[in-house]
């Protein structure tokens, strides 16, 4: 199979990582021999079982923690790119309204709050919650809680965004429009994003590689490539080719966790 889809331009190497373990302070392998390249403007998928380090490797890459052996680059040439982190919770400050919760990675880098309004309300309108600057999180829905949590990634203008499992306690239906409209905000901005799920069928209508790993130690048995086109709608999610994709990932998924590879 082809490294890319076909409609999809190949860029130079945003994220590296090369033989990388991970050992805790308790002494657990969580990564033994983790390596897995990611162009720029790649949106990459990993799934696995609970516990294989999925989670890790987004820690790692967003330097959150050290590796223990192996090397891990992000950027090139020196040039160290802008990370979003986009956790399972939407952790906003429930005292605080959209715009002030969108607007604190600004406020904590020392932005005044005169000069990040009109990158506060780009955000917002990014994520399709324009008129609902001063509503409360307790006034929110939990789609809507997550939005602004995708706000407040967005507003320092991220190169690469590291998603893990955003949508998962979302319930079907709101997980799905989600899904679309992360989709078409990529498709606009092009950042490389590396997006932690356990959903099979959200990791393929997303990607364009599904990265399948073992169960702990956490390394790589499979990059399955979704040779499909953008943009990508509610007929492809029904279509033979998403559903054929779909049975391939879960099949080297079944295959990593009883150790048939």
């Amino acid at each position: 199979m082809s490294s890319h889809p076909a409609n999809y331009p190949t860029q130079r190497c945003a994220i590296a990582l090369d033989q990388v373990n991970k050992v805790y302070s308790n002494g657990t392998l969580a990564l033994q021999d983790m390596s897995l390249s990611i162009a720029e403007g790649e949106f990459v998928s990993l799934v696995g079982s609970s516990g294989c380090g999925k989670s890790t490797v987004l820690r790692l890459i967003a330097g959150l923690g050290k590796i223990s052996s192996g090397n891990l680059q992000v950027g090139k040439g020196g040039q160290k790119p802008e990370l979003a982190f986009v956790f399972q919770e939407a952790a906003l400050m429930p005292w605080a309204n959209v715009v002030e919760n969108v607007r604190l990675p600004l406020k904590l880098a020392g932005v005044a709050k005169h000069q990040s309004r009109a990158a506060v309300q780009e955000a917002i309108n990014l994520v399709d919650l324009a008129g609902c600057e001063h509503s409360y999180p307790r006034e929110l829905s939990g789609g809507m809680k997550m939005r602004v949590s995708i706000a407040r990634a967005l507003v320092k203008k991220p190169d690469i965004m590291l998603m893990d499992e955003p949508f998962g306690a979302l319930d079907e239906m709101t997980r799905s429009k989600l899904n679309s409209d992360l989709l078409n905000l990529w498709q606009q901005k092009r950042w490389t994003v590396v997006f932690v799920t356990h959903n099979i069928y959200e990791a393929v209508y997303l990607s364009n590689r599904v990265i399948v790993m073992a169960p702990r130690p956490g390394r790589v048995v499979a990059d399955v490539t979704i040779d499909a086109p953008y943009p990508r709608n509610e007929e492809f999610r029904t279509s033979r080719i998403c559903n054929k994709y779909c049975r391939e990932v879960s099949a080297r998924l079944t295959a990593a966790m009883t150790g048939v590879h």
